[in-house]
């Protein structure tokens, strides 16, 4: 699977129930297809108190995986998520392009 989204992207969510959000990756696993986003998808952990690390026992609200098909990358210059495809650049290297705009997609921008 040929997977276009890298850390430091910013996403944008299109299903599930945090549709329309927005966040930077945080990681991505490409074994699973599942990435990480900033403030999207979060879960409830049960946790135990643990002293000798300075953990506090409770409920803890965390970020948990999302699929790759879930979201897409939102570039920055049509303001709208959008897929990529790759061109060869002036130089012979690969770029990520925007499919609606045509502009070139910076990684964490």
């Amino acid at each position: 699977m040929a997977l276009t989204i890298k850390k430091n992207d910013v996403v944008v969510v299109i299903s599930g129930r945090d549709k329309g959000k927005k966040g930077r990756v945080l990681s991505v696993n490409r074994k699973k297809g599942t990435i990480l986003v900033e403030n999207c998808n979060f879960v409830k952990r049960h946790t135990r108190p643990i002293p000798q690390k300075n953990i506090k026992g409770g409920i803890l609200e965390k970020e948990a995986p999302l699929p790759f098909c879930k979201v897409k990358l939102f570039c920055s210059d049509c303001q709208n998520p959008t897929s990529i495809k790759s061109q060869i650049g002036d130089k012979g290297k690969k770029m990520r392009v925007c499919k609606k705009c045509g502009a070139a997609l910076v990684k964490g921008a």
